[in-house]
């Protein structure tokens, strides 16, 4: 298909695949079967516990496995299609490439501030999981805590790489908007 769109540029295009394509990737690759995995785990500890730090580490290996599992899925199976509808959408009519990257750019902005908020959430689970290995003496509170210290670094590894994945992508948008004075 032809580019009609100033917008629709080679650079704003390969930044976008690069983007989902690691979207996917990192979801279906790491995260889903990690998640999978997880649960996996949790189940059997919960199932084959004698002792209150299995079933300790077993709560979050459960909890953490359930939202790993189902984001990992969710956004690796869904990436695709919105790839290509945005790419579609590009690739049409000026007005509707200026569309797609004012809202591309307005939602990828979103996204772009919730990293402090991850990082922030993840940075207290890891206090807490080092404060309940730490500070505590109760078999089931030391599990959880270790386990909460392991899925603080599984998600700072996550979101570091999904971030750093999203600076080519808002920089692409930006110039492209940028690049047409009534994309503003």
């Amino acid at each position: 298909m032809a580019m009609n769109s100033s917008l629709a540029n080679p650079e704003l295009l390969n930044a976008m695949q690069a983007y989902f394509q690691g979207e996917k990737t990192e979801a279906l690759v790491f995260i889903l079967p990690i998640g999978l995995l997880s649960l996996v785990f949790g189940a059997w500890l919960w199932t084959d516990s004698t002792g209150g730090f299995m079933r300790g580490v077993a709560v979050p290996f459960l909890a953490m496995g359930l939202l790993m599992g189902t984001v990992g899925g969710v956004v690796g199976y869904r990436t695709p299609g919105q790839a290509a509808r945005l790419e579609q959408s590009l690739q049409q009519s000026p007005d509707s490439a200026r569309t797609t990257v004012q809202a591309e750019s307005a939602r990828m902005a979103k996204v772009d501030a919730a990293w402090k908020f991850y990082l922030v959430m993840w940075g207290l689970m890891g206090v807490a999981g080092l404060v309940l290995r730490f500070a505590t003496t109760g078999g089931f509170t030391q599990g959880l805590g270790i386990a909460l210290v392991l899925f603080c670094g599984i998600g700072l590894l996550v979101d570091g790489f999904a971030e750093q994945r999203t600076h080519p992508y808002i920089a692409a948008l930006q110039t492209a908007g940028l690049g047409n004075p009534e994309a503003k």
